[in-house]
């Protein structure tokens, strides 16, 4: 793309006007300015004033040609005149008899140095302005350069490996890496491929939730590939005017084929990918036309000559299905949450840059983060860095990882929380409840930390349970044992103060969504069976929902996930009865310690 130079015709002229109004404020301006702070008057004015005794200081120039004076006006103000002088022999002598002792004094007139002048007066002012006119000059035009580049791609190059990425700096994702190191190896040698007729894919999209790296796949891929590498936001072909975001899709194209073989990458693709006929949009809404180029590039384009493109969403369902046919994004690889054997590893390559303790548990931190993404891991690593720098250390200790998963998980500890005895008893028997209810059932996970301090996120108190090993599957049993120890905080609030709160607000919710997804999804209801009642319209961001069933059977849901979570709810009422003492004794520990731990909290539960 050639330079665009600024025009020097412009330039000139406005320099020239620049220098026309300097020389006008030296030559008219600024005499005429000086001139009137002074007043000027004739010369019997100023006789009258030295006759009155007004006068209090007078200065004449050398050459007698005029007088600067001041004297009192007629408010008994101090005033500064000027006057032109006339032939009069008697003025020194009005001078020396006046009462007033006037200060009289003659004044050189200077000789300035011409060059000086002319130098500081002229040229450095036009220096200066000529400076500001370039500086100014150069943010219009890059101003103007970004409104008028019309139809030119905004793709970040990091040409030959400049991301700094490769597949080492990826960790729990082997099956992704593993779909796309053959991408790598047709960039490195494609004549193995191209010999017998294989093709190589021509776009690959990455699917997962946000935080599992996908943008770090791509940016490994180019880094092991060692070729250049365009990086883009779908929003960025998004524009005001219709055609401008098909027209930064062709340049896109031009540039990423004149440096084949290389990678393209359009993260976030839903952007300019969503399915097309929906919304109300015309057929000339901009977004439609970018995704009609986009397909016709992608089927325009060579795949032996190495451009491979790359997408990311978190959106697969809404995208265009003439955009995930074969010969366009020809594999769809999946970068799910990482299970522990991944958690395990990814802790380990973002706790390679920080100095750790040689006593580290990763494998103990990666079961308490079931469900974390790698950004989260990486989080929680950092967040144990800095809590060490706050403790003093100069190493990350187990304790620093473990504060950091909770407040990851539940935010900062709000050490400063007003809560009266009164409540905080209230939330040591909730807590209980939950832990008791929850090591009284043997398809439940363990109990791992029960506290009642305060968090940032909201939370008065939290009862930590962590699985023992990696779970895929839910039975119905571990499902009602599940809701059971949900409820269980409610339960010990009414059988010790026979009375409800709002604590259990987010208990509520937890509990109604998966009674509910038992009945509609998993067809754990004896009433409905194996009928699919609802649909997941977004299975990575907030997995929403929408039934599909009519009105009448919607209420009958409602009927039976009230009746799963009654029965859930008696369940932990049951149990909580039958361990009366253990929940007043471990009550009573935690309003003393504030925070048990699961080791604690079993060594009692077993006396």
């Amino acid at each position: 793309m050639p330079e665009r130079k600024t025009p020097k015709k412009p330039l000139i002229f406005y320099y020239l006007i620049s220098l026309a109004i300097l020389l006008i404020i030296n030559v008219v301006v600024l005499p005429t300015f000086m001139r009137r702070q002074m007043t000027e008057v004739d010369y019997s004015t100023f006789l009258k004033a030295v006759e009155e005794n007004r006068v209090l200081e007078v200065e004449m120039s050398a050459d007698t040609q005029e007088i600067a004076y001041a004297a009192l006006d007629e408010r008994g103000q101090r005033q500064t005149y000027v006057t032109v002088v006339m032939p009069d022999p008697n003025l020194l002598d009005r001078l020396q008899r006046s009462e007033n002792n006037i200060r009289f004094s003659r004044v050189k007139p200077t000789q300035p140095n011409p060059i000086l002048t002319y130098l500081f007066s002229l040229i450095v002012p036009a220096l200066l302005i000529i400076g500001l006119g370039r500086l100014f000059s150069r943010q219009l035009q890059t101003r103007m350069g970004n409104m008028m580049s019309f139809g030119k791609s905004n793709a970040r190059v990091y040409v030959k490996a400049q991301t700094g990425k490769t597949f080492a700096d990826v960790a729990g994702q082997e099956e992704a890496k593993e779909a796309l190191k053959e991408i790598v190896d047709f960039l490195h040698d494609p004549e193995k491929y191209t010999s017998i007729g294989a093709i190589l894919p021509k776009g690959a999209l990455l699917v997962g939730p946000p935080g599992t790296g996908k943008t770090l796949l791509a940016q490994a891929v180019a880094g092991e590939a060692q070729v250049p590498f365009f990086s883009i936001s779908g929003s960025e072909f998004v524009e005001m005017f219709v055609g401008l975001g098909a027209a930064k899709v062709r340049d896109l194209f031009e540039q990423a084929t004149a440096k084949a073989p290389c990678i393209v990458f359009i993260d976030e693709i839903d952007t300019i990918g969503k399915k097309r006929g929906q919304g109300g949009f015309s057929g000339n809404d901009e977004r439609e036309q970018t995704l009609n180029q986009l397909l016709t590039e992608m089927d325009g384009f060579d795949a032996r000559k190495g451009v491979v493109l790359l997408a990311a969403t978190n959106r697969p369902e809404s995208l265009d299905p003439a955009l995930l046919r074969p010969g366009r994004f020809d594999r769809r690889i999946p970068v799910e949450l990482p299970d522990l054997a991944g958690r395990v590893a990814i802790l380990k390559v973002h706790a390679a840059k920080v100095a750790m303790s040689p006593n580290v548990d990763f494998e103990a931190i990666a079961r308490s983060t079931a469900g974390a993404s790698g950004a989260d891991l990486a989080n929680i690593i950092n967040e144990a860095a800095l809590r060490a720098v706050r403790q003093g250390r100069n190493r990350v200790e187990q304790e620093d990882l473990e504060e950091s998963v909770e407040v990851v998980v539940a935010g900062y500890q709000r050490k400063n929380a007003a809560i009266s005895p009164q409540e905080k008893e209230i939330i040591a028997y909730h807590e209980i409840g939950h832990a008791l209810v929850a090591a009284k059932q043997s398809n439940s996970a363990p109990v791992h930390k029960i506290t009642i301090v305060p968090r940032t996120s909201g939370a008065l108190g939290y009862t930590m349970q962590v699985e023992e090993d990696e779970r895929y599957l839910l039975s119905k049993e571990e499902a009602m044992a599940r809701l059971a120890t949900i409820t269980g905080g409610r339960a010990a609030e009414e059988l010790i103060f026979n009375t409800a709160t709002t604590g259990a607000a987010n208990d509520i919710e937890q509990a109604t969504r998966l009674a509910r997804a038992m009945v509609t999804r998993y067809g754990m209801s004896d009433k409905f069976g194996m009928i699919a009642l609802e649909t997941m319209t977004n299975p990575y961001l907030g997995e929403d929902t929408t039934m599909t069933c009519s009105s009448e059977t919607a209420a009958e849901v409602d009927k039976a996930v009230m009746e799963i979570i009654n029965k859930a709810h008696e369940r932990a009422i049951d149990i909580l009865k039958d361990n009366m003492d253990k929940l007043h004794e471990l009550a009573r520990l935690l309003l003393t310690k504030e925070t048990l731990t699961g080791e604690e909290f079993m060594q009692i539960l077993g006396r």
